[in-house]
């Protein structure tokens, strides 16, 4: 197996570059973030690492959520996921809430960063069947529906629905150039992205 390598932005060291650039997305989204700031005991005895939480997150799921990046999903990982959220089909309720994301969306434009959130929210991760699925508020707040990332019209990272009544309050070109600078961001032979945090 192929060994991610590891990755250093703003003091942190990630453990792979698809961290590290959404460390840089959530920057040029101006939500404050923490990386691995704590570690659970989940009710099966295994221990869970969550890879962020971010504060200050407007919208569904409260003031704070935590963030699962995974470039793809094994059946152990999605056990975690699911034990550390609380998520349960017969029991309502999201203990956790936390958003899993796959690789950095793209597109030219908002539209194609909405088909890549949908596309991977509603079928999931290619290697596996079922969830939990990244871009989804399944493991936010037990909905099953597409959960795309993004900077609303105050200037504040927020998830939104899946339909226009959700989208309407986004800021589609700050939401547009969060992206870019994330699938931009270059760390090699010790460079660094420079993000500057957005103003309200």
């Amino acid at each position: 197996m192929i060994k991610a390598i590891e990755t250093k932005y703003k003091g942190y060291r990630f453990r792979s570059r698809l961290e590290a650039r959404w460390a840089v997305f959530f920057d040029a989204c101006g939500v404050g973030w923490e990386y691995e700031p704590e570690g659970f005991a989940l009710p099966n005895g295994q221990s869970y690492l969550p890879d962020f939480l971010l504060h200050g997150v407007a919208g569904r799921g409260g003031d704070e959520l935590y963030v699962e990046v995974k470039g793809k999903m094994t059946e152990s990982d999605a056990g975690k996921i699911y034990q550390f959220s609380g998520f349960s089909e017969t029991q309502c309720g999201i203990e956790n809430p936390i958003l899993v994301v796959a690789a950095i969306p793209d597109g030219d434009d908002i539209r194609g960063i909405e088909d890549f959130c949908r596309k991977w929210g509603y079928n999931g991760f290619p290697n596996r069947k079922g969830g939990p699925y990244p871009f989804n508020f399944e493991t936010i707040d037990g909905d099953y529906f597409v959960a795309h990332p993004g900077i609303n019209k105050n200037g504040c990272f927020e998830l939104f629905g899946d339909d226009s009544g959700y989208t309407y309050d986004r800021d589609d070109e700050a939401t547009l150039r969060a992206f870019k600078r994330a699938r931009q961001a270059r760390f090699e032979h010790g460079e660094s992205p420079r993000i500057r945090r957005r103003r309200i």
